[in-house]
């Protein structure tokens, strides 16, 4: 039986440690790259590695950029007085695809999990709340997943924030239950928007 050089077999499993890549797909994709042209998988292997060194979060909402503050936080355009608050980075792209949000955005890197020992100082909970008593919002939108933990981490923020004069909301019902916000379609994330309602 033929096995596999050693440097492909480091690769297949290098690649089976990224998000939605099985052990099929990754030996398809090694195999790939070392049959490829040797400057195709050089630039793809310059450009890994510059993304990951120049791309950081925003230090204020922490969204993925080059520049800080990123470009959401420092575009004057935006409504600075409405806070979108999401799990991770890729829900607020989810959202300025869809192009159904003008306000500021605030990512706090992940959800409560008592389970997985995550708790509110594992996440930007106290960047928020400085956010929050320095920027003056009138409206908090809490657009974190419906599943336990992102019901549980949305009603440990209402009750962190209510009592401070602002608004307290959260995404409309017809978001898939249990599934998070990438998973969701611009017209079902722009409707969720657009029927968002008081926290209770």
């Amino acid at each position: 039986m033929t096995t596999l050089p050693q440097p492909v077999i480091a690769l297949i499993a290098a690649l089976k440690g990224l998000p939605g890549i099985g052990p099929r797909s990754a030996e398809r994709l090694a195999l790939h790259l070392v049959q490829a042209d040797a400057s195709g998988v050089r630039l793809l292997a310059e450009n890994l590695i510059a993304a990951r060194e120049r791309v950081a979060g925003c230090q204020r909402c922490g969204a993925l950029t080059e520049v800080q503050p990123c470009g959401i936080c420092d575009d004057p355009r935006r409504d600075g007085s409405v806070v979108c608050v999401v799990e991770r980075p890729t829900d607020l792209l989810s959202f300025e695809r869809s192009g159904s949000f003008k306000g500021r955005y605030h990512v706090l890197g992940g959800r409560l999990s008592p389970l997985d020992g995550v708790g509110p100082e594992d996440l930007r909970i106290d960047a928020l709340t400085h956010r929050i008593d320095s920027e003056g919002f009138r409206e908090i939108i809490l657009a974190l997943s419906g599943d336990v933990e992102g019901d549980a981490t949305t009603h440990y923020l209402a009750r962190l924030y209510s009592g401070r004069g602002v608004r307290i909301t959260r995404l409309a019902q017809g978001l898939p239950a249990g599934a998070g916000l990438e998973y969701a379609d611009e017209l079902t994330l722009s409707r969720a928007m657009e029927g968002r309602r008081e926290f209770q």
